[in-house]
């Protein structure tokens, strides 16, 4: 091939090179805009049906205000949260789980969900902070978990060794999974924080965290 021929293949190399260099450096932050975008939008639409128009700043000025459901929402919760620590809150929270708690089916789902919110998001939570390594599914094939809580009451004491609940999520959509109980002499616990594993998870093992030194 002459020269002008190399030419013309380095260039369209070069050109095929940037272009995939563009769509990596920009498709992050414009996918990482667009679903925060689309999420404040949810948030907003949502929050704005309990406004009264007289009082919905968007319906007030020239101009639409992003983020005001997320702000009214944490407000909301802030102010629920402080009312819910006070002697009347308190009451009235009392009252109404005394009636939700005496109602059929309906008293499963709120103790369950009541539950897994106090245990996963309580101040001293241990639930989703401790990843681990284990054989799965078979004899030397490996995979990685989460940590929800030490095993406690019948399936504790039918095994013959200390047991720990181990969550396996699913790729690419780590919300759905599979609970294990595993002898904790099995499993291996790793210095990769819960985020690095849930990249790894996440992206099929494209991502991977690098190993800490320990010590660091």
């Amino acid at each position: 091939m002459d020269e002008l021929g190399q030419t013309k293949t380095g260039m369209g190399a070069r050109l095929r090179q940037y272009f995939f260099t563009g769509i990596i450096v920009t498709a992050p932050i414009t996918i990482t805009i667009m679903v925060t975008l689309w999420l404040l939008k949810v948030i907003d639409s949502t929050v704005a049906g309990f406004i009264p128009p007289q009082y919905n700043p968007n319906h007030l000025l020239p101009f639409q205000m992003p983020g005001l459901g997320l702000v009214v929402s944490a407000v909301f919760f802030v102010v629920v949260g402080w009312f819910a620590r006070n002697y009347f809150g308190s009451l009235i929270i009392k009252w109404s789980e005394y009636i939700v708690v005496r109602m059929p089916v309906v008293n499963t789902i709120y103790n369950t969900v009541k539950q897994v919110f106090e245990t996963t998001m309580g101040a001293n939570s241990q639930a989703f902070r401790e990843v681990v390594l284990f054989e799965y599914p078979r004899k030397d094939c490996w995979t990685v978990g989460f940590v929800t809580g030490t095993t406690k009451g019948e399936i504790q004491s039918l095994t013959n060794s200390e047991v720990v609940n181990v969550y396996i999520p699913t790729t690419p959509n780590p919300t759905s999974g599979f609970l294990l109980f595993i002898p904790k002499k099995d499993l291996i616990y790793v210095s990769m924080t819960p985020e690095d594993a849930i990249k790894l998870i996440v992206s099929g093992g494209i991502i991977t965290p690098q190993e800490k030194i320990k010590g660091q």
